[in-house]
């Protein structure tokens, strides 16, 4: 799992500098934000329907190749249907399309802070396909994510990045967002969980034995 933007970048020069620049310089700002402007008024961003799942799916394989991990994705449309349209979903995905074309998604669900007493929004996937960035596409989608937070009166947003996604973590910083450096990530994979499982049931049948 992984976040995956690089922010927008308009290239201008300072007020002072434009004065000292050729007469073509505000000019050619001008037109990169009016470009980035219009994109964005391309954009269509909405939550995602049962019939949206081979969408989703092409963007997890989007995200897992950019990844350098194509052939790690397992998930199928029918597991996808099941966990997310299912009798109780287990996340929420966010689309994001320009015009008509899917660009990008966000896919969250919600955990708990015992401290807050509150529901968190976490974020597993962020992701918008490379030929798309640069046009706020992905401050489009966590804008949109931050207000289902705030509405839902979550005590925060929670994610994850790829130590070596420096374009992310510099954009994920100049929102406001601080890394927990201090936390450490553990994680059991399927097969660990069901050895784990059997151990205590192992356990506990002995125990019942002894008796």
């Amino acid at each position: 799992m992984s976040l995956l933007f690089w922010s927008s970048r308009v290239e201008c020069s300072p007020f002072s500098d434009w004065q000292k620049a050729d007469p073509v310089a505000p000019f050619r700002m001008s037109w990169t934000i009016t470009t980035k402007v219009k994109a964005r008024e391309n954009l269509k961003i909405r939550s995602a329907h049962i019939e949206d799942v081979p969408i989703i799916l092409e963007l997890i394989r989007d995200l897992a190749t950019y990844e350098r991990a194509p052939d790690e994705v397992t998930a199928t449309e029918e597991v996808l249907v099941d966990v997310l349209f299912g009798e109780r979903p287990a996340a929420e995905v966010l689309l994001a399309f320009e015009t008509e074309s899917p660009v990008g998604f966000a896919v969250y669900f919600y955990n708990f802070s015992t401290w807050l007493g509150r529901a968190g929004l976490y974020l597993e996937d962020l992701f918008v396909k490379p030929e798309k960035r640069g046009k706020g596409y992905g401050r489009a989608l966590l804008v949109e994510l931050a207000k289902i937070a705030r509405d839902r009166r979550c005590g925060r947003m929670e994610w994850a990045v790829l130590n070596w996604n420096e374009p992310a973590i510099k954009f994920y910083r100049a929102l406001g967002a601080q890394p927990m450096n201090e936390w450490t990530v553990f994680r059991l994979t399927r097969d660990e969980i069901a050895k784990l499982a059997d151990a205590a049931d192992t356990a506990a049948t002995t125990d019942s034995n002894k008796e």
